[in-house]
């Protein structure tokens, strides 16, 4: 089956083919460290995290590069605001960003060059791209010649007639009807205080879209395969990369851009006027685990809007239980003769999978049949029609969907000495016929998030989500 994937630049749904047969390359906008990262930031991680686990499990190996912007206005503005260095100011972030992506399963990307530490290789592709007149100085600053690049706006669809000569904008973001020449190299200006480069090009910093042309030239070459953002980067930032990077090398840059829609929350726009703006540790802070935000958040086809919603974090929970109650379920499976409709099950299941994800990503029936998978497995254990060697087949099935969803998997989780004396405590008593004194251990325990299931095998616990 033949992955397809929507391409914003051809507005059209394409078959995948990479440059190299069994190697795919792939840049992702990553955060702007001047604060924690928000849920609308980790949407577009979680479904960029959905793809490249996907090319995996359809046996590609992926490269996948993201970046830190550590230098721009915003970063500028809160080390000033603290009188802190930017080192000091935005490592807080980048550390928070990182726990954040492990709290949520997001696999790390290959590599994180952040941009601070690739100045050089801005300052190079600045220069080539004066050599070549498509840049010009004007006020000490440097600035992308847009007029001199007639493929301006083929990403975005924004007409160029609307271009101004001379119009120029210094500010790394600009409203989306804006288009005039962007700033490639800004210079030291008082207000930017002790941030800045002594370089070729004078005293100053890099505008935030030449940072992600030349990092991602330097990590995946001049031209590769899958560029991905939310559509809040298509203009102007993705645009100007496509402008910058083109000009300077002559190559063709990216054959595939992909772009995750914008996430609501409860069906507003999130905003702190609305009181609805959340970073992943407040959604956590309220007694949500981070498996049910992931969960949320890949749920919904990138493509389309995602309304994030407390009610949707609920029915997020509900739906890990019942697959991790199933893995509980399948472990616990003893004899039996094996069966041949397990075998038809998986591959019915692992190909409904399958061709829903080669679908442009199509999660919604992929899930699907992840429980539909679960509901056919359930009855024929429940007939006591599925053998020891069934179950391992299923778990191991599962364990292939879990490489892409990564929500199926249990964290292994330790209790502590008073759990497990209480749980001792609770068997005696049931030994003893102390029902009352059973009961109250094990309403006690659930209070403390642990659960207790009396099965022939005896008492099993497990973390109630």
């Amino acid at each position: 089956m033949a992955l397809m994937l929507t391409n914003t630049l051809t507005r059209r749904k394409e078959e995948f083919k990479p440059m190299e047969p069994d190697h795919v390359r792939i840049y992702t906008c990553g955060p702007t460290v001047y604060d924690f990262a928000h849920i609308g930031n980790f949407r577009a991680y979680t479904f960029e995290d959905i793809l490249c686990r996907y090319l995996r499990f359809k046996g590609y190996k992926v490269t996948q590069v993201m970046n830190l912007t550590d230098i721009d206005d915003k970063t500028i503005k809160g080390c000033q605001e603290e009188s802190i260095s930017l080192d000091e100011y935005t490592a807080r972030y980048k550390r928070a960003f990182f726990e954040d992506l492990d709290a949520l399963r997001i696999v790390r990307a290959d590599v994180y060059p952040e941009a601070t530490a690739h100045i050089d290789e801005m300052v190079t592709m600045i220069k080539t791209l004066m050599d070549k007149g498509y840049a010009y100085e004007s006020g000490g600053s440097i600035y992308f010649r847009i007029a001199k690049f007639p493929e301006y706006g083929r990403l975005s669809h924004m007409d160029l007639s609307q271009l101004k000569s001379g119009a120029r904008v210094a500010s790394d973001e600009y409203e989306k009807d804006q288009i005039s020449d962007f700033a490639l190299w800004k210079g030291w200006e008082e207000s930017d205080g002790p941030v800045f480069w002594e370089t070729d090009l004078g005293k100053g910093r890099p505008g935030w879209h030449i940072e992600c042309s030349a990092m991602s030239t330097k990590y995946l070459g001049t031209h590769f395969d899958i560029h991905c953002g939310g559509v809040d980067n298509i203009f102007p930032h993705h645009e100007n990369e496509i402008a910058q990077t083109v000009a300077a090398t002559g190559d063709k840059f990216v054959n595939y851009w992909l772009h995750n829609e914008y996430l609501i929350v409860e069906g507003r726009k999130m905003s702190k006027s609305y009181g609805n703006f959340y970073t992943l540790r407040q959604i956590l802070a309220k007694g949500y685990p981070a498996i049910t935000v992931r969960y949320l958040l890949m749920a919904t086809h990138y493509r389309q809007q995602l309304n994030f919603s407390l009610a949707g974090l609920d029915a997020a929970k509900a739906a890990i239980e019942r697959l991790w109650d199933f893995m509980d379920s399948m472990s616990s499976i003893r004899d039996g003769s094996p069966n041949p409709e397990v075998d038809n099950l998986i591959s019915q299941a692992v190909s409904k999978f399958e061709q829903a994800m080669d679908d442009d990503l199509n999660i919604s029936p992929a899930l699907a049949a992840v429980f539909d998978f679960v509901h056919d497995i359930n009855r024929l254990t429940h007939d006591g029609r599925l053998s020891t060697d069934d179950a391992s087949k299923v778990i191991e099935t599962m364990n292939r969907f879990d490489s892409v969803l990564g929500v199926i998997g249990k964290e292994e989780v330790d209790i502590d000495s008073d759990i497990e004396e209480m749980i001792a405590k609770r068997i005696e008593a049931r030994k003893n016929k102390d029902f009352a004194l059973s009961d109250k251990i094990r309403d006690d325990l659930l209070a403390r998030g642990i659960v207790l299931e009396d099965t022939p095998d005896g008492t099993k616990w497990k973390k109630k989500l």
